[in-house]
């Protein structure tokens, strides 16, 4: 169960911020985000050495894309094509937007259910993929300004207790500040929580220690720059393991 939070404010130096924990089988081979793809010059992605696509990726043009599974549908299945195969097509697109309205179009039936989130600087989509419905599309949706927060259900679904316990946590966080040193604080202290007791609900935390190999293998946090500010650039931190246990550093872009 992935985690996704995501800060829209279109007037500020800063106009999208994310944060994102991946939680996954621990055995699943992953390189971290890097230029991989020979096909995408463009594209700063980690990469699933398994499928070969990505949870979570950067372009040079300035569009973020994630996907996340969504409940009850963890690994591939045969027969349909690899989720992490959809970040590295949204970023070959120049904009949010343009990405959205083009990857609306593919089949649902070829992928199993997903929660993607495609965003720039100006504008956020949230593509979803049921499992319970039958779909020949996927839903579209725009996201609004201010906090949105993913896991395995809806936006801001409050039947996932991982957003029940921590959307209001970030709503009432400062903000990050991608310009100092400790700017993210505040959002690393809730990204790297653990539930009080031992053995209890791992929906209760954002931070999963390995539970029958299944654990959160990674952390980021990205930040873009408004296009006004010439003298910014985005910025993309990561934590290569749990990341209560592994410093954060700097992606190079």
């Amino acid at each position: 169960m992935c985690t996704l939070i995501l800060l829209r404010r279109p007037d500020h130096d800063w106009p999208l911020v994310l944060a994102a924990n991946r939680d996954e089988m621990t055995t699943r081979p992953w390189l971290p985000p890097a230029r991989h793809w020979q096909q995408y010059p463009n594209v700063v992605a980690g990469a699933d050495q398994l499928a070969g696509g990505s949870w979570l990726g950067l372009s040079d043009e300035g569009v973020v894309a994630i996907v996340m599974n969504r409940h009850g549908t963890l690994g591939p299945q045969a027969g349909r094509h690899s989720r992490g195969d959809l970040v590295l097509k949204a970023l070959a697109y120049s904009g949010a937007t343009e990405a959205a309205t083009a990857l609306a179009e593919l089949k649902a039936a070829l992928y199993r259910s997903f929660n993607l989130v495609v965003a720039d600087r100006n504008e956020a989509f949230w593509l979803c993929h049921r499992a319970d419905k039958k779909q020949d599309k996927f839903e579209v949706h725009a996201l609004l300004t201010g906090i949105s927060m993913f896991t395995d259900r809806d936006c801001n679904d409050l039947r996932s207790l991982r957003i029940r316990t921590y959307l209001p946590r970030f709503r009432n966080a400062p903000p990050p500040d991608p310009e100092t040193d400790d700017g993210w604080s505040a959002w690393i202290a809730l990204l790297t929580s653990q539930p009080v007791e031992q053995g209890g609900d791992p929906g209760s935390a954002m931070t999963i220690a390995s539970l029958r190999g299944f654990g959160t293998v990674s952390s980021s946090l990205i930040a873009l720059p408004a296009t006004s500010r010439e003298d910014l650039q985005p910025r993309w931190r990561f934590a290569s393991g749990r990341p209560d246990l592994t410093e954060y550093r700097p992606i190079s872009i």
